[in-house]
């Protein structure tokens, strides 16, 4: 249980990639840690892009991103909506000023985009938002998983055991 004591905020969105936002969580669980899913409304029903559904514990505004030591955030279409809301966009740039772990597959890349965090970093995502990415100022690679500090980032499901076992792997440095 490497991971005991580890506070994971896992954000969902409607629209969410199933197996972004489960795969994960799941395996961060079995390692001991505890994953809370934080979503705009607490004990809300998500509903993701093919109909598993994922329950908010806590509100945005419930949490405080001081209180954890990592975050996920999953792919799908969910990262467009994620983006919009100011609370979300402060934890990342929290967790970026602490250098605490940061995930992200697959389109989830567009909600570093939008908290600013990307100049200067080596990244990967869905080859469809590579311009996005390079854009805000971070390298592209087409890789199965990157890790360039404490930020990781992967492309796409087929990834999630590399992608899960790097982010368990930083955080577990923390």
């Amino acid at each position: 249980m490497r991971l005991k004591d580890k506070k994971v905020i896992a954000l969902v969105e409607h629209d969410f990639e199933d197996l972004e936002l489960w795969y994960p969580v799941l395996r961060l669980r079995e390692e001991g840690a505890q994953v809370d899913l934080v979503g705009k409304e607490a004990n809300y029903k998500y509903i993701g892009k093919y109909g598993v559904p994922a329950e908010s514990a806590y509100a945005f505004t419930d949490i405080n991103a001081a209180d954890y030591d990592a975050i996920l955030v999953p792919g799908g279409w969910a990262p467009d909506k994620l983006r919009r809301y100011p609370e979300v966009l402060s934890f990342v740039r929290e967790m970026d000023a602490a250098k605490k772990p940061i995930g992200q597959i697959c389109h989830a890349g567009w909600v570093l985009i939008s908290a600013d965090i990307l100049q200067g970093k080596k990244v990967t995502s869905t080859p469809g938002i590579k311009d996005d990415m390079t854009n805000a100022g971070s390298t592209w690679s087409d890789e199965a998983v990157v890790v360039d500090g404490h930020i990781i980032s992967s492309r796409r499901p087929p990834d999630l055991p590399p992608y899960v076992k790097a982010f368990a792997d930083v955080l577990a440095e923390q």
